[in-house]
């Protein structure tokens, strides 16, 4: 008898039998409010009937049709209406399957384009587990430990992760800075690193935003060097901080934006975005892939993408984020076990601590797991697993989200019992 492998760890002892909007249903029929979102990929909640109804459409007519070899409609409808919603400039598109192959694909062309072999990301970045996706990770020794060696040529510096370090924001911010222009004056030249790879709120690393001045200063080093600047908006994109792309908040320019997630809903389907005039500078033949666009795929991120823009789910995402992120912090503040809480739009995390200050990781698993009894499913992220995460699906309305607080609240007075 086959059974999974004994490596996965199940965060959650649900055996879903149906989702609809924000909730997923167990064969008995209990009803959980859906806070994690496949890991921020329902982002117009489960099964929206628009989504179901443009896939099973779709499935009739052509279900794959290998992009290099043919051209079908629903890829270059998708391509069109993505051209209206990617950054300026940004109007080239490859497509693949999942987050890890579009982060290779960038790190491909970068070095291609550039010719330059390194690369710099920052502590606590979540990129991938496949073999160069993971190299870059540095978000938990979990996702790159036991299959070394990994990809050379990566080089890390600091996130400006004020609470981590106990500082404010200037503090943090100034400090990776100047880190950053150490970095590249002792481990690696600016003329031999390709790319700066971040993600605008670190994901697994444990729901920290980045700032307007961070980012303003890799955008100018990378000006200076000419070093390319790679948003990885894979868990940010779509609509999820608030506003549609991560970096929106904070007014800076990427030379290549990588998506997937909340891009199609829940089908498996990935991209990287570039200029034409960077993506003709890598090799030919360079980029490809068996099931990049699928047919299906592209039809329910084409939906997705009406669904996002007709139900005016960004502006949504913005309040509910608004009052979950006010919300957990109210909450929080009445228990000395929540050290922190942050966020940006419909990403909130709570880290725990213990009260010297170190991460306090069995209550936040305690906790994670207590929420489930109680009908909300959450997740846990950050090096330490302490950080207790909400990414409710951009659909969420105000009694949603104050229901889920109410059962937050609960959960956290009966941990700390």
């Amino acid at each position: 008898m086959a059974q999974l492998s004994p490596l996965l760890k199940q965060a959650t002892p649900v055996v879903a039998d149906h989702g609809e909007g924000v909730h997923l249903y167990d064969a008995e029929g209990r009803r959980y409010l859906d806070f994690t979102a496949g890991i921020g990929v329902t982002s117009t909640g489960h099964c929206h009937p628009r989504v179901v109804r443009a896939a099973q459409e779709q499935v009739g007519k052509l279900i794959h049709g290998q992009y290099t070899t043919v051209m079908h409609q629903p890829l270059l409808e998708l391509t069109r209406r993505l051209g209206d919603v990617l950054p300026a400039g940004l109007d080239s598109l490859f497509f693949s399957n999942s987050g890890s192959e579009a982060v290779e694909a960038a790190l491909r062309l970068s070095r291609q384009a550039t010719g330059r072999p390194n690369i710099v990301v920052f502590q606590g970045g979540f990129h991938g587990r496949t073999v160069a996706a993971a190299s870059l990770t540095t978000s938990g020794t979990r996702f790159s430990a036991g299959f070394s060696p990994l990809m050379s040529g990566v080089h890390m510096a600091p996130f400006p992760y004020a609470y981590r370090y106990g500082w404010d924001e200037r503090t943090a911010t100034e400090f990776a800075l100047r880190e950053l222009d150490y970095l590249l004056a002792t481990a690696t030249s600016p003329d031999e690193t390709a790319a700066f790879f971040i993600e605008p709120v670190l994901g697994e690393g444990g729901y920290v935003p980045a700032n307007t001045e961070f980012l303003a200063g890799l955008r100018r080093r990378a000006d200076e060097h000419g070093i390319l600047l790679v948003l990885d908006e894979i868990q940010t994109g779509f609509g999820r901080t608030g506003e549609f792309w991560g970096h929106d908040h904070f007014g800076v320019r990427p030379d290549i934006v990588l998506i997937a997630k909340g891009l199609a809903s829940g089908f498996p389907l990935s991209g990287m975005a570039a200029s034409e005039e960077l993506m003709s500078r890598a090799w030919p033949g360079s980029q490809g892939g068996t099931y990049g666009g699928n047919a299906v795929a592209c039809a329910a991120a084409a939906a997705t993408l009406d669904v996002i823009q007709e139900e005016g789910l960004v502006a949504n995402a913005a309040d509910r984020g608004l009052q979950l992120l006010e919300g957990a912090r109210h909450v929080g503040e009445k228990t000395p076990v929540v050290g922190d809480v942050r966020g940006l739009g419909l990403m909130v995390g709570s880290e725990f601590t213990t009260p010297d200050g170190e991460p306090d990781t069995a209550t936040a698993q305690a906790a994670q797991k207590e929420a489930a009894a109680r009908g909300l499913l959450l997740l846990t992220c950050g090096a330490h697993m302490n950080v207790v995460r909400m990414i409710p699906p951009l659909i969420v309305d105000a009694a949603q989200v104050d229901e889920a607080l109410d059962i937050w609240s609960e959960v956290l007075a009966s941990v700390v019992e």
